[in-house]
């Protein structure tokens, strides 16, 4: 989308963006990642100049969400455009983008907020809306008069079962989940890429949750950590584009990862499945319908 700059007093640039001529979250390219270069303000447009000079325009309002590696900077005004488009920022790892934080895009009014809170702090709503979570992924008959605690006990059995099948499915050894913080090379390939994999699905739905008012901070089901409302989330896509991902790449990368071949295969495993266009109804159908 183009927008045509005015001139204000003195040589200030001022974008003209509603939210009524903004795509909205389901319309929009998922996330573009970058590294080793400048974000900067060109007229209207947003324009990247990576380390080798060329200078690529970025059509911000049609991108969700831009994923920052290492060596990248951007200019005030640039956050500036990005904001009023509605494109987030998330700063990422080099290792196949590891999550690190995000930058909260401002939103119309704070009502989806209001609600999420009150869901969050009424202990009854609250476990209902874990319990729809889960119900996407166990019997619902099994999971009536569950408590919280129970009901993730059941989970993490099945989601082990789950591995373990996947193990056998792709003919890849396997002796469990295991991620060391700040130690990625430790672990074996197929955990490499879960955790790579997982931090951009994260990248991905925090910077949706922002876009649609929501926090990512008020969870329903995990708590303790920086961003449990997408963790929830994250636990819906989880088993067919990061776990199904990972043990399927294991036996091509043949003992050495190759960030690029993960992050292009995420990257058409994210469009084929429309993850954005499905992160809406999703959420709307765990805290119980508009």
């Amino acid at each position: 989308m183009s927008t045509k700059p005015e001139k204000a007093t003195g040589n200030r640039l001022l974008i003209k963006v509603t939210r009524e001529t903004l795509p909205q979250v389901k319309e929009k390219y998922p996330f573009i990642y970058l590294e080793r270069g400048r974000l900067e303000i060109d007229d209207s447009s947003i324009k990247w100049i990576d380390c080798d000079k060329n200078v690529v325009r970025l059509p911000i309002a049609t991108i969700n969400c831009l994923l920052l590696g290492p060596g990248t900077s951007l200019t005030h005004e640039a956050v500036k455009v990005m904001a009023a488009a509605n494109c987030s920022v998330c700063w990422v790892g080099e290792d196949s983008l590891l999550f690190y934080a995000a930058g909260i895009t401002p939103t119309a009014d704070s009502r989806n907020l209001r609600r999420q809170m009150q869901l969050a702090t009424d202990k009854k709503k609250s476990i209902e809306v874990a319990r729809r979570m889960f119900a996407r992924r166990l019997p619902p008959e099994e999971l009536k008069g569950k408590s919280l605690k129970e009901m993730m006990g059941m989970e993490g059995y099945r989601m082990r079962q789950f591995y373990e099948e996947k193990a056998q499915e792709y003919g890849v050894g396997w002796k469990g989940r295991r991620y060391v913080p700040g130690k990625f090379e430790m672990g074996d390939i197929t955990n490499q890429v879960l955790t790579s994999t997982n931090a951009a699905l994260y990248s991905i739905l925090c910077s949706a949750v922002h876009s649609m008012g929501y926090s990512p901070h008020i969870g329903f089901i995990h708590s303790g950590s920086p961003l449990p409302f997408i963790y929830d989330l994250a636990d819906l896509y989880k088993e067919d584009l990061c776990v199904d991902l990972a043990f399927s790449l294991t036996l091509e990368m043949a003992g050495r990862y190759n960030r690029q071949k993960v992050s292009s295969a995420f990257r058409k495993r994210v469009i084929k499945m429309d993850i954005l266009a499905r992160i809406g109804p999703d959420l709307e159908e765990a805290l119980g319908g508009k």
